[in-house]
């Protein structure tokens, strides 16, 4: 027998089913937790395997038995199947269990071994009472025939098998077999016997049965050579005997580089346990940590990283961490790890800035990854670090960034010009003069088929002429220059508000109406041709519009249309057509030719400033009234356009009467209106631009670490302490820890008001047990730590908080079994996963039994309601941004507003306050009593997920708010949730 029975790639193929095997037992643990009722989780068995199962076609015990009786290993093979699948299903089949001993456990095919260990894993093996059952023995016997099997897989998937017993009596007799197993020639066995050993040792009286397990496997360690068996090894020191792990760990501190992938793992896990209950510890280990960054593993060097920062904050530390985390960026392909690494260099930054200001250059090489996600993550870390020290090294690499993407190489090239058009901008605020670096640049973008792209360069340009005068004349002639390639709307409305608004010299003016002409092209905007015809009435192309001289009188078509004709002849004007102009004067004309009168309308009042402007000059009269006289044709003619037939809609109202009124404008004009129009605009724009750097130094402020010391706290003093014996890194470890505990950077401002607020009474003062329970909501993470109190004088026995969620809520852990003494208390925790922002509820039961009473006595919880506020967060975004989310989101839910406060802005502050959501409208925008408010809301959930407010109030005649608020996401939880609880709210309550 031996290995001529099972070749070992056969057996290294086996263990990595075995390790799939362990994930989805894993995955069936976390399903179970969300089971629903008590009875059903008590009928699941915990199972290595999670399969689906049909129970539309359950198979019958009977042809179970017989299948299993036969010679046919296939046909066992799916009998062993079918009865796993009925037991995790509910079924308990005790028919089986001797057929099964008589007829599977002699069997020597692999697969059916492996079925059997699974089979063996789900049956109840105690009964009522706790105890193991007698026929347990047979399998005792299987076991230990097992375990001195020949063939090392049958030993290996054995060995392994027993570390998911949690029967004493049944691990009792094997123990001997497994510790002869220590030392087989084969590390395949070793390893999993090492394993055995530790799972036996962490049974409740394991450490009576092997006593010396400790040292037993200490020993082994000292001669292990195979990588895996050594790192077991280490872990059943680590977790059973943590003192000798930590004393072999110093004892081999030169040679913790040479070790495997890992066992170095377990080392670092096995640091961060002993600094984290000792932090005077951390001295010992920052060695080999030093030492590790430098191994051959990246997930070594990753976590050694993240070791380094969680123990140490000294500078040098920091800085070895994050030049590993810039070197991974750099070394690895995969996208996810990239994301990963650019999360712990964002918090790094967070905490550490100086820092990683050193470190700017390295993290902007992330910028060659084609990857979106990755750009934008790298750009939002970066525009958080610049200095004026790195200023214009940072804006010369987006510079060259920016040029590559011409190339056009790469499909999101747009998406990806605009990012760094937007990160240039955001540097050419901060930092005024790189501005003039730059800008001329990305004016060449003015034009690019990507509109975004546009718009973004465009709202740079008005920003920067404003902030930065001595650039206005190179910023005006160039934006003249380039006028004619802009092909979108929005961009040409915002072009010529700058032209309109920052066109100060005559000269200017002049060339600014040139070339607004130019790009207008020839009027009128539409013609009509005349065409006579003498054939009859019958055979005219049917016009309806057609018109007709001489004597009028009504015809008749061939198509049943009417049409006018002449008594003597017979003259139509055909339909009128759209002039199209030269291509090289197009861009203002072929928008205005698609129905785009709002462009129209801008087109007017740009014109009206610009010649309001010449007046101003004290140029010649001719020159004024001639630049009139043009302007005046320029919005006769769009007036025209936009009443004709020739375009499918026509011009609307809004814009109509704004050509109107810059017609008047021009024929007579007051100085204050000339004032109004040539410098109020301007006024409005710079206050906005305030507001805005305003409410950004707010956030600013508003993001940073607020610390508070105490009075009385102990101050060390640095240089007055002894240095003997301490290295560098020590020495500014000491430091920051001094610094921290004087500006109170370990003093958390615990809200003890609030904490109260969390505690939820879960039953009555009444009942025979009273549990209340602390929540504590973390990002995915749900904490229930759930106090129970016996109020009885008798022992409560087997109780069990049993729990069931209802939404997005997963269950993580099983319920277990405490027993509780008369007047004594039990905290017991539980964990709930969060898998969406959605509004779920907690509900379940106190079961416990006495010695008194047979049945087990139930007490019904409180119901626990997870709040949405408890996921959601405010955050900020451009109005860009939250129009472009507002078209896209699908999800909507519209809420009337129904409410006693009868103050607009009392009550957009206090719906603020209840969605906890930040308000993007600017203040000035809701400055002044009008009796009607708008304004937009935005928060952003731990899980990423955006959430979009619109409120719309308008006060009645009788004092009341009527309106509606509107709420818009992209996943249906958060729009119903929000809705809820605006609902809830609004008419002011708590």
């Amino acid at each position: 027998m031996g290995l001529n029975l099972d070749p070992w790639p056969e057996n290294r193929k086996e263990e990595e089913e075995d390790k799939l095997l362990q994930l989805h037992r894993k995955q069936a643990s976390l399903l179970d937790g969300s089971d629903r009722s008590r009875k059903l989780a008590k009928m699941e068995k915990s199972c290595t395997l999670l399969i689906h199962f049909d129970k539309g076609s359950p198979a019958i015990a009977n042809e179970i038995k017989e299948a299993l009786e036969g010679n046919d290993v296939s046909a066992k093979i799916d009998a062993m199947k079918k009865a796993i699948m009925l037991l995790l299903n509910g079924e308990t089949l005790p028919q089986l269990f001797i057929t099964i001993v008589r007829y599977v456990l002699p069997s020597e095919d692999h697969t059916v071994q492996k079925l059997l260990l699974l089979y063996l894993e789900i049956i109840e093996k105690t009964d009522a009472r706790g105890k193991v059952l007698p026929e347990m023995i047979l399998i005792c016997q299987n076991l230990r025939n097992n375990l001195i099997h020949p063939n090392e897989y049958i030993r290996g998937v054995t060995l392994r098998f027993l570390c998911r017993l949690n029967e004493t009596e049944i691990m009792e007799p094997l123990i001997p077999s497994v510790l002869q197993n220590l030392e087989h020639r084969h590390p395949f066995i070793r390893r999993n016997a090492i394993l055995a050993v530790m799972s036996i040792y962490k049974l409740p009286q394991g450490d009576q049965l092997l006593v010396d397990a400790p040292e037993m496997i200490e020993k082994a360690l000292s001669t292990e050579q195979d990588s895996s068996a050594k790192r077991n090894a280490f872990l059943m020191l680590f977790t059973c005997a943590q003192d000798r792990a930590i004393n072999y760990l110093l004892t081999h501190v030169d040679r913790v580089s040479e070790w495997g992938e890992l066992l170095q793992m377990v080392v670092l896990e096995l640091i961060r346990k002993v600094c984290r209950t000792n932090r005077g510890e951390k001295s010992k280990y920052i060695k080999i940590i030093i030492s590790l960054l430098n191994a051959q593993s990246t997930a070594v060097i990753y976590e050694c990283a993240g070791t380094l920062v969680s123990l140490s904050s000294a500078p040098t530390a920091i800085k070895a961490a994050a030049n590993t985390y810039c070197q991974l960026l750099l070394s690895q392909s995969d996208n996810n790890v990239k994301l990963i690494v650019l999360d712990r260099l964002n918090e790094l930054k967070s905490s550490h800035r100086d820092i990683m200001v050193d470190l700017i250059m390295d993290v902007l090489r992330a910028l060659s990854s084609p990857n979106l996600d990755i750009q934008r993550k790298t750009l939002d870390i970066v525009l958080e670090l610049i200095t004026p020290r790195n200023i214009n090294e940072v804006v010369l690499l987006l510079k060259k960034e920016v040029v590559k993407t011409q190339t056009g190489e790469l499909e999101k090239n747009g998406e990806y010009r605009q990012m760094l058009i937007q990160a240039i901008h955001s540097c050419a605020i901060k930092f005024p003069q790189v501005a003039s670096t730059v800008v001329h640049l990305l004016m060449d973008f003015l034009g690019d088929s990507n509109v975004a792209s546009a718009i973004d360069v465009v709202i740079f340009v008005r920003e920067i002429i404003e902030t930065n005068p001595k650039l206005r004349v190179s910023i005006i002639t160039r934006l003249l220059d380039t006028f004619y390639q802009i092909r979108a709307g929005r961009v040409c409305s915002c072009a010529l508000w700058i032209i309109g608004e920052y066109c100060l010299s005559l000269s200017e003016v002049e060339s600014a109406i040139a070339t607004i002409k130019q790009c207008l092209g020839d009027l009128p905007f539409y013609s009509v041709s005349e065409e006579v015809e003498t054939t009859d009435a019958s055979k005219k192309t049917p016009l309806a519009n057609s018109i007709t001289v001489s004597s009028r009188r009504p015809a008749v078509l061939a198509d049943g249309t009417y049409a006018t004709q002449s008594a003597a002849s017979e003259t139509a004007f055909s339909p009128p057509t759209i002039v199209q102009g030269s291509l090289a004067s197009g861009n203002l004309r072929s928008l205005l030719l698609t129905g785009d009168f709002f462009l129209g309308a801008v087109v007017t009042c740009t014109l009206t400033k610009l010649v309001l402007r010449l007046k101003e000059m004290q140029t010649s009269k001719v020159e004024v009234n001639k630049a009139t006289t043009q302007a005046l044709l320029i919005m006769v003619s769009m007036l025209q356009l936009g009443q004709s037939p020739v375009l499918q809609h026509p011009i609307d109202n809004d814009s109509y009467e704004r050509i109107v009124l810059c017609m008047r404008l021009l024929c007579d004009t007051g100085d204050e209106i000339r004032k109004i129009w040539l410098q109020s605009c301007r006024h409005s724009f710079v206050k906005m631009l305030s507001e805005k750097q305003l409410r950004e130094t707010e956030e600013l402020k508003a993001k940073a670490q607020v610390s508070h010391a105490q009075p009385d706290d102990l101050i060390d003093f640095y240089h007055l302490k002894s240095r003997k014996g301490m290295s560098q890194l020590e020495l500014e470890d000491e430091v920051q820890d001094d610094l921290k505990r004087a500006t109170g950077e370990f003093v958390k401002d615990a809200d003890d008001a609030n904490k109260l607020n969390r505690i939820l009474q879960l039953t009555g003062f009444s009942d025979p047990v009273y549990a209340e329970a602390y929540v504590t909501v973390h990002h995915y993470d749900i904490v229930l730590d759930v106090t129970v109190i016996n109020r009885t004088k008798e022992t409560l026995q087997n109780l069990c908080l049993e729990l069931a969620t209802m939404g997005d809520l997963k269950l993580v852990e099983r319920p277990q079994n405490y027993t509780l003494a008369p007047e004594s208390s039990k905290q017991i925790k539980a964990n709930i996963k969060v898998s969406s922002t959605e509004t779920g509820v907690i509900f379940g039961n106190i079961v416990y039994e006495t010695s008194n009473v047979l049945e087990r006595t139930v007490v019904v919880l409180n119901d626990i309601h997870i709040d949405i506020m408890d996921y959601i967060s405010p955050a900020v975004c451009t109005d860009t941004a939250f129009r472009t989310m507002w078209v896209e989101f699908e999800w909507e839910n519209k809420v009337a507003v129904n409410t006693v406060i009868q103050d607009e802005k009392e009550f957009l502050n206090h719906i603020i306050k209840s969605v906890n959501m930040k308000c993007l409208t600017a203040q000035s925008a809701l400055d002044g009593e009008c009796g009607f408010l708008a304004a937009n809301l935005y928060a952003k959930s731990v899980f990423g997920e955006d959430a979009l407010v619109n409120l719309s109030v308008e006060k009645q005649a009788d004092g009341k708010l009527s309106g509606y608020i509107r709420i818009r996401s992209k996943t249906q939880g958060i729009a119903l949730s929000l809705g809820d609880k605006i609902t809830l709210k609004q008419k002011g309550g708590n």
